[in-house]
């Protein structure tokens, strides 16, 4: 299989870390299901992604001191398989696994993902649990030197044809179930050893060769980042999507710095193959995480997030409790002209200072400007339009201050139809604190 076929263009979907943490159970997947069946599948959402420890049965119960809890007794089987957790994921009983939920979302027209980890279960290893397709046990595939600085769930798999063995036997239960997504974390990146010295690197490859050898067609997401640009081959030849930073929340200096990310990652993005900005962290999240709250960004910053996840062909993983989104936000998710930029569009930047950006999306039938402003108060943002369409649009020879809008149906702006002002092969706008106006041209 061709595994840039298996996400041509940008995933998009939904995530459950951002509202619940690590506690989501199978009524709460479903209910978001559910909705996005209703309400987004029609906008190109599809993924429904069940994220870390799902295989834990007291996840949450300890959350004022540990987000994973140190040596749990997780749901596992006999080949050192995690499992779900048969107390929040009730259809999983019997050995079944995540199959029943995966029919269920594929009924709705969805798709279906889960979280893992990278590396074999540490009580695989204690207990000296089989590897199947092995005449050897867990123990002797765990590299214990090989750990995850945040997470006490997982040693590293040695490079060997055992472990080998071990990530073909995961990837083969997974197709089985049904699930076409895969998050795999503390991969992407570690801070806890050299860029040499990481298995992580082998680990890929080794769960690369793994969906090859399946038979299904499973999208593999690499976290957490921030990956590294000087490793690109290798994303490129072994997952269709990276995290390009750390966990991305509701804040505005994240967003800020994102638009540097952005800037390293450009020239990365082809089929298959997308730099992944993170999840989005709107409406309420939070709840399993100890505290609810609304997020933090201003409306303006909002559509900053949503245009510059689109114009870099970002995949686009929602965070909130899907059944809780309000009509702002839901809104703002289902732009067509900027989602029109994950289909039909490569997202090229111009100019970034410490105060603004314009980034420029070439489709088939129409150039995207996005004017930026990074500043903490309103300002004026300029670009010069490419010459052959300024040669086409935009004949006008005044200077730009006084320079008149835009003829009507030439140019659009997607959020909320503001003018701009347009002279010679310039266009400039006046654009809210952290906020952005986007001007599409009709070639």
């Amino acid at each position: 299989m061709d595994k840039n076929k298996f996400a041509a263009t940008p995933p998009m979907g939904w995530n459950s870390y951002d509202y619940y943490d690590t506690t989501v159970t199978e009524d709460e997947v479903r209910a978001n299901a559910e909705y996005m069946a209703k309400n987004l599948k029609q906008y190109g959402y599809e993924y429904v992604v069940i994220d870390i420890e799902w295989y834990s049965n007291a996840a949450g119960t300890r959350r004022g001191t540990y987000q994973y809890i140190p040596f749990e007794d997780f749901e596992i089987d006999e080949y050192s398989r995690l499992q779900p957790s048969h107390i929040r994921f009730p259809s999983s009983a019997g050995g079944r696994g995540f199959g029943p939920l995966a029919s269920y979302i594929h009924s709705l027209g969805l798709k279906f993902g889960i979280h893992i980890m990278r590396g074999i279960p540490r009580l695989a290893a204690h207990r000296h649990l089989k590897v199947l397709g092995t005449n050897v046990n867990a123990s002797d595939v765990a590299d214990p030197s090989s750990i995850c600085g945040w997470n006490p769930d997982m040693y590293g798999v040695r490079h060997s044809e055992a472990g080998q063995a071990y990530y073909d036997s995961i990837i083969q239960m997974y197709a089985d179930w049904g699930v076409d997504f895969i998050k795999c974390d503390d991969i992407c990146d570690s801070w806890m050893y050299p860029v040499e010295r990481f298995s992580g690197w082998e680990e890929t490859r080794m769960l690369r060769r793994a969906i090859d050898k399946c038979g299904r067609a499973i999208v593999l997401s690499l976290s957490p980042g921030p990956a590294h640009v000087e490793n690109a081959y290798h994303y490129t030849q072994n997952a269709n999507m990276w995290r390009i930073t750390d966990d991305f929340w509701d804040k505005w200096e994240l967003l800020k710095n994102m638009f540097w990310r952005c800037e390293q990652w450009q020239d990365h993005t082809r089929e298959g193959c997308w730099p992944d900005c993170d999840m989005l962290p709107v409406g309420k999240l939070g709840k399993g995480h100890g505290h609810e709250w609304y997020s933090n960004f201003t409306d303006d910053e909002l559509r900053t997030m949503m245009t510059l996840w689109c114009i870099c062909r970002s995949p686009l993983m929602i965070g909130t409790d899907l059944p809780q989104l309000d009509e702002k936000n839901f809104q703002l998710l289902t732009n067509p002209d900027i989602l029109e930029m994950l289909k039909d569009g490569r997202g090229v930047q111009l100019k970034r200072s410490e105060q603004e950006a314009v980034w420029l999306s070439e489709g088939a039938h129409c150039v995207r400007i996005a004017l930026f402003n990074l500043a903490d108060e309103e300002a004026e943002i300029y670009a010069e339009v490419p010459d052959a369409l300024a040669e086409e649009k935009l004949k006008i020879s005044a200077e730009v201050p006084d320079a008149p809008a835009a003829p009507a149906g030439e140019i659009r702006e997607l959020w909320g139809g503001e003018a701009c002002r347009i002279a010679g092969n310039r266009i400039c706008a006046d654009v809210p604190a952290h906020g952005v106006r986007i001007y599409r041209f009709s070639k």
